[in-house]
C-alpha cells in the first residue's frame, strides 16, 4: 500500500490557533477577574473544609467518607465557579476495580472527575502536588503521588496502585502526565495506565473532557483562557483487558488515545465549520 493511499488521521488544532487576536486582548480584564473569583472560591472553601478533611484523612478507614466529602466539594466548586459539568454521552461504568484514563487540559479536570465518576477511586498525580499548600494533604496518604523522574519512586507508586486495585479500588490517571502547552491537542500517552490495567486484567474507562481547555487555562499565564461555561464530558464504553499481555500494551494505548481524542476531533471540526465566513 502506498503512502498516498493511507488516510492521515486529523490533528486537533491547538488553542491559540483558534483565538481572535482582538478579543484575546479586549477580554483580558474579565479573564483575570474570573481567575480571581475561581481562586477565591477554591481556597476559601478549602480553608473551611481543611479540618474536616484532616480528620477524615487521618486513617485509611475514613478515606471513603473523605471521598464523599470531596464529591460534595467538587460540586460546590463547579457550580460556584460557573463550570457545571454536562455529560453529553455516557456509557455504564463496569464493576470496580477499573482504570480511568482521561485527557488533561486544565486544572479543573481533577475537580470534574469527582463530579462524573460516582464510585470511590484514587488519583495518581504528579509529585509536585505534594508542594501545594493545603491541597497536598490529599496526596500524602489517600491518593498516590508519582515522581516520574525517579525510577524507584515511580515503581513504588505503581506498586501502591496495584495494591489498591487488589483491594477493589479503581485508579484514575492522566496518561499524558501533564497539561500540554498546545491543548486541546493531547500529548502522547505514557505507558503506566496500560501496563497497570493489563497486569491486573481490569478494564479501562476512557473519559473525554471536551471544554476544560477553553474554560480555564494556566492560571499565571497572562493571556490564558478563563471564563465560566458548560463543561461537556463524554464517558466512553469501557475497554476490557482480559486476556491481554504486555505485547498488547502499545495497541491498547493507541486504542484508548483514539477513543479519548474522538470527541475533541468532532468539536474541532464543528468549530471550524461555524467559523467559516
Amino acid at each position: 500500500m502506498s503512502d498516498a493511499s493511507v488516510t492521515q488521521r486529523p490533528i486537533v488544532r491547538d488553542s491559540e490557533s483558534r483565538r481572535n487576536k482582538l478579543t484575546r486582548v479586549l477580554f483580558l480584564p474579565l479573564r483575570w477577574l474570573y481567575k480571581g473569583w475561581f481562586v477565591f472560591v477554591f481556597f476559601s472553601s478549602l480553608v473551611l473544609l481543611y479540618i474536616p478533611f484532616r480528620i477524615l484523612l487521618y486513617t485509611p478507614q475514613r478515606y471513603y467518607k473523605a471521598f464523599q466529602l470531596k464529591r460534595i466539594w467538587a460540586r460546590y466548586l463547579a457550580y460556584m465557579s460557573g463550570v457545571p459539568p454536562r455529560i453529553v454521552r455516557s456509557a455504564e461504568f463496569p464493576d470496580p476495580p477499573y482504570v480511568i484514563c482521561c485527557n488533561h487540559s486544565s486544572y479543573i479536570d481533577i475537580i470534574q472527575m469527582y463530579n462524573v465518576v460516582p464510585r470511590y477511586f484514587l488519583f495518581i498525580g504528579k509529585y509536585e502536588l505534594l508542594k501545594w499548600p493545603l491541597f497536598n494533604m490529599f496526596f500524602k496518604g489517600m491518593n498516590i503521588a508519582v515522581n516520574r523522574n525517579d525510577r524507584s519512586g515511580a515503581a513504588k507508586a505503581f506498586r501502591k496502585a496495584a495494591q489498591a486495585i487488589d483491594r477493589g479500588t479503581s485508579i484514575a490517571i492522566f496518561p499524558e502526565g501533564t497539561i500540554p502547552a498546545y491543548t486541546p491537542r493531547m500529548k502522547p500517552f505514557k505507558d503506566g495506565a496500560f501496563k497497570l490495567a493489563i497486569e491486573k486484567q481490569v478494564p479501562i474507562v476512557p473519559i473525554t473532557f471536551v471544554d476544560h481547555w477553553r474554560l480555564f487555562g494556566e492560571p499565571m499565564e497572562l493571556f490564558a483562557r478563563a471564563r465560566p461555561g458548560i463543561a461537556r464530558v463524554v464517558i466512553h464504553d469501557s475497554i476490557p483487558t482480559a486476556g491481554l499481555s504486555e505485547a498488547d500494551q502499545a495497541a491498547l494505548r493507541k486504542r484508548v488515545y483514539e477513543v479519548i481524542e474522538g470527541p475533541l476531533l468532532e468539536d474541532d471540526a464543528q468549530q471550524a465549520r461555524t467559523s467559516r465566513p
